[in-house]
């Protein structure tokens, strides 16, 4: 923190809506995995912040029947060895272990992950792929947002003046589907993704029931592969089906070059990584 910099911490949530009913100017903080290292290299141009890291009662994983409700302030490590998300949502366990080292998955929180709104967030295709809803209160009370109607562009976010996420509403899996995640980056670990997806899908017989694809790191936002859901949906997967799936998916995308990859190698990548989890839907 620079001199010119304030942080208030919040006692409750009544207490972090209050200030954040005063200022619009204030920057949430929590981990502080993003924000620190912005402000430690002088990229940030906030000066008030509100610290919500003792807020418990934004912590936790609830089941709630037919879907688990994950307060904003779970981290990346409970998440990784939650029972309840192993058994219902083993996508996002894995997509948990790929946030950093261990130091930062202990800091790390699914709403930080969220909130700060990188096209590359690990967890971001897992949510966009389940359906996930994203619970956010202020003083002018609770609503609930489809996470695919969350992000409004790079960056951007729908939270409104004075609001906090505090929750994620995800529907477990229901009998008989599988899901699937797989994160590219330059190395096996501690990598900004270069291409990411979830995905979660019922098939039968060879047939795909329902297919539901979230991908990241190659769009301004978390995108869900409408198009290539819609061919996929009632499909007989063959090698034929694969192939034509690839190359939907490969125009679906909008990724863009960069320091850390091409976008001809992340639309190929995501082709590879769609076409992968077809042929483990048929083969097992």
């Amino acid at each position: 923190m620079t001199d010119e910099q304030q942080v208030q911490s919040a006692r409750s949530l009544a207490d972090a809506y209050a200030i954040l009913a005063e200022r619009d100017d204030m920057r949430i903080i929590a981990g502080g995995t993003d924000l620190m290292v912005l402000m430690n290299a002088r990229l940030l141009d906030a000066r008030h912040f509100l610290d919500i890291w003792g807020l418990d009662e934004l912590r936790g994983i609830t089941d709630q029947g037919p879907t688990l409700r994950i307060g904003a302030l779970t981290t990346f490590a409970d998440l990784s060895r939650s029972a309840l998300v192993l058994h219902h949502m083993p996508s996002l366990a894995a997509a948990s272990r790929t946030v950093g080292a261990a130091q930062i998955q202990n800091r790390a929180t699914i709403g930080g992950n969220i909130v700060n709104a990188s096209p590359a967030g690990d967890s971001l295709p897992v949510l966009a792929a389940y359906d996930a809803e994203v619970e956010a209160g202020s003083l002018r009370g609770i609503r609930r947002i489809r996470f695919t109607d969350f992000y409004t562009g790079y960056r951007q976010t729908v939270l409104r003046s004075g609001e906090l996420v505090l929750a994620l509403c995800i529907p477990k899996l229901a009998h008989g589907e599988r899901d699937y995640f797989r994160k590219v980056g330059t190395r096996r670990a501690q990598a900004i993704s270069k291409a990411v997806m979830a995905s979660r899908a019922r098939v039968s017989d060879g047939r795909i029931e329902r297919i539901a694809i979230g991908i990241g790191s190659v769009a301004p936002t978390v995108i869900r592969a409408s198009r290539t859901e819609s061919f996929l949906n009632g499909s007989q997967v063959d090698s034929s089906v694969i192939e034509t799936a690839r190359e939907i998916i490969a125009g679906e995308v909008q990724p863009i070059t960069d320091l850390r990859s091409t976008e001809a190698y992340r639309r190929a990548v995501t082709a590879n990584l769609l076409a992968g989890f077809l042929r483990q839907l048929i083969s097992t």
